[in-house]
Parts: C-alpha cells; sequence; structure tokens
C-alpha cells in the first residue's frame, strides 16, 4: 500500500506542478502580448485639413490703477485653426469670437499685461473661448485660437 499511495502523491505533486506551470506560461504570454497593444494605443495623429481665419484689430483698453485714467490699451491680431468644413461657421462667428477676446482681455491691468507672455495670453484666449462656446449648442468652429500680433501700449 505505502508504494501505491506514493505513487498517487507524486502523479498529483506533477499534476499541479504541470497546472501552475502553464498558468505561469498562459500569465507570462498575455502579459508579453498586452505590452504591444499599450505601444499601439499612441494618440491618434490629426490627419485632418485645416484652414486658418483671422480676426485683425481686436483693441481693449485695459484697466488702470484706482484714480490713474485708462490710457494704456493692448491690441492684438487673432487666427484661428479651423478644420476645413467649419470655414465658412467660424467666419459667421466672428463677432462672437471678437466679444470673447475683448471680454476676456479687458480683465487685465496694463501691469498684468506687461508681465504675461504671448503664450500666457494664448492660454487665456483659449481658455476664454472654451468658456463662450461651452453654452453654444454646436460648439468651437475652431480647433485653436493663436496670437498673429500683440501691442501693449
Amino acid at each position: 500500500m505505502k508504494k501505491t499511495q506514493l505513487l498517487i502523491v507524486f502523479i498529483l505533486v506533477g499534476s499541479l506542478m504541470a497546472a501552475a506551470g502553464g498558468g505561469a506560461a498562459w500569465w507570462w504570454l498575455n502579459s508579453r502580448s498586452a505590452t504591444p497593444q499599450v505601444a499601439e494605443q499612441k494618440p491618434q495623429l490629426d490627419t485632418r485639413e485645416y484652414r486658418y481665419v483671422s480676426l485683425d484689430k481686436v483693441i481693449v483698453m485695459l484697466r488702470g490703477r484706482e484714480g490713474e485714467p485708462l490710457s494704456h490699451y493692448l491690441a492684438l491680431d487673432l487666427v484661428f485653426k479651423t478644420p476645413l468644413e467649419s470655414e465658412k461657421t467660424a467666419k459667421a462667428h466672428l463677432p462672437l469670437m471678437r466679444s470673447i477676446a475683448v471680454k476676456a482681455m479687458s480683465a487685465y491691468t496694463f501691469e498684468q499685461a506687461g508681465q504675461m507672455t504671448v503664450d500666457q495670453f494664448a492660454a487665456g484666449i483659449n481658455q476664454a473661448y472654451d468658456e463662450g462656446y461651452a453654452r453654444e449648442p454646436g460648439g468651437k468652429p475652431f480647433v485653436e485660437a493663436m496670437i498673429g500680433k500683440l501691442i501693449i501700449e
């Protein structure tokens, strides 16, 4: 009987080892095959065709300190990166885009505007457009607003 029991124990241990090895191999192969899938999930390149719509001469009086007359202004030209299919809509929205830009830029004082970089102005303008177009059902007719010219006087 001892030999039979010993043989059964060896068979069970061997079966367990084979199952554990098979499970480990399955896990290892699945983890290796998941890595290329993650690598394939790179951001998609935007291959749409774009047009650039300009909004020239947005002029805003900058706020002064209390008691100081408003003698400083900010002038900027904006360029909107617009998908080809939205170009007509973007041109129709130019008055709204001017209004949003004036509202956003008029909040700055001369000192604040003088210390900002062009990138900071562009980020502020884009944030204002995101907030302004949040209420519009069709959304923004452009992808990004860029600054073509900036003068602080």
